[in-house]
């Protein structure tokens, strides 16, 4: 295989893409916000100086700023693209590994997007405007739940009517190739937890956690959706079904209700001020230290069920935004977790060390930054290459 790798993470309302050599040299990174009002583009190279930094005007539209995207992969890289990894959110229970996208792929996974309502019309949608304007370039999806496939069917199962489970209603999880990034970064740099109990939380405006064992996920806190769980910067997370019902008979219209629980929750909901945790860490309103104290509660409350799924634990690793840049709450959560002989490093979060927990903790505490794009990059790699295993 010849020529540059560009990934992409598309959203609602924003594009990160990176452009990797074979050897998984990063090239450059971006991003485009603000898509569907004022784009704005963002570019950095391999080392982190900026390159671009603008809006870009009249392109309002997916299909034109993935061409900004493409023509801006192949000038800063001088090398034709050889092929694009898409992180691509929700594969069911068939597709449990990353695939070349084929036109049959891609009438299978549009199948899906009930189930991954605020992710998979943006993945599609890039797909589908790569095929129609590069058709002769390749393309691979990178399942975010494949990596969740190794999980014991009961980690699956709802107590739902087996007819209902057997029709595909069941336990998927998200967030899978930060997870599968956390375990290879474990197994390079702490092997010892690598091959143990490990707890990966995964949070930012999307959050989850991850029970590992051995570098396998053995449980986690997302489902059937991307809603379920952890509180999060907009989603509501883990709800009494009873709610939807009564929300339901209280004349809320389907579509009202899925934009409160995935778009009016969480954090947002919680303080009536914002999703951003830094927003609420800077505010004064009690609603705001409400929101943040609920928000760490529950992740502290989830991981003590993932700690019964493991049977016992040796480490913890805070990845994402908020999990690598929000000292306090990392601190919080490990606070309402001592009872687990954890013991944080107060110097070491507030510095942001890759260590934070002290020497004595019965529990090994680590940050590890997210990197999605290079789990990307690897996949799509191996599969242009031809590389079966």
């Amino acid at each position: 295989m010849s020529g540059a790798i560009l990934t992409l993470n598309a959203g609602s309302s924003s594009l990160k893409f990176a452009v990797h050599e074979t050897d998984l040299t990063v090239v450059m990174t971006g991003e485009i916000g603000g898509i569907g009002a004022t784009p704005h583009l963002v570019v950095h190279d391999g080392h982190d100086a900026l390159l671009a930094d603008r809006d870009v005007q009249g392109q309002t539209t997916l299909a034109a700023l993935l061409c900004t995207v493409l023509d801006i992969s192949g000038e800063r890289s001088g090398r034709a693209l050889a092929g694009v990894g898409h992180r691509v959110v929700m594969g069911g229970a068939e597709h449990v590994h990353p695939a070349r996208i084929t036109q049959a792929l891609r009438a299978d996974l549009h199948r899906l997007v009930p189930l991954a309502p605020l992710h998979m019309p943006a993945s599609l949608a890039a797909i589908d405007v790569i095929t129609q304007d590069r058709p002769d370039l390749a393309q691979v999806a990178c399942f975010d739940t494949a990596f969740h496939a190794t999980q014991p069917d009961l980690a699956t199962r709802f107590a739902l009517p087996r007819a209902v489970s057997e029709a595909g209603v069941r336990r998927y999880g998200f967030h899978g190739l930060s997870y599968e990034h956390i375990a290879v970064t474990l197994a390079d740099i702490a092997p010892h937890l690598a091959k143990g109990r490990v707890i990966a939380a995964h949070l930012g405006a999307g959050a989850s956690l991850c029970a590992l064992h051995n570098s396998r996920s053995i449980a986690t806190t997302m489902g059937f959706t991307a809603l379920d769980g952890l509180m999060m910067a907009t989603r509501c997370g883990s709800l009494d079904a009873g709610v939807v019902l009564y929300l339901a008979q209280q004349g809320h219209s389907q579509a009202d209700i899925e934009d409160m629980l995935y778009r009016r929750s969480g954090l947002l909901g919680v303080s009536g001020i914002s999703g951003d945790v830094r927003t609420l860490e800077a505010s004064a309103d009690p609603h705001a230290a409400e929101a943040l104290a609920l928000f760490t509660y529950r992740i502290a409350i989830e991981a003590g069920g993932l700690v019964s799924a493991l049977g016992g634990l040796d480490g913890l690793v805070f990845t994402a935004g908020i999990g690598e840049h929000a000292p306090a709450i990392r601190a919080a959560v490990c606070e309402r977790l001592a009872w687990l002989g954890l013991v944080l490093d107060p110097q070491a979060n507030a510095a942001g060390a890759t260590v934070i927990s002290s020497p004595g903790s019965a529990i090994e505490v680590r940050v590890i930054p997210a990197n999605e794009e290079r789990m990307i990059a690897l996949h799509t790699r191996r599969i242009l290459s031809g590389d079966k295993t």
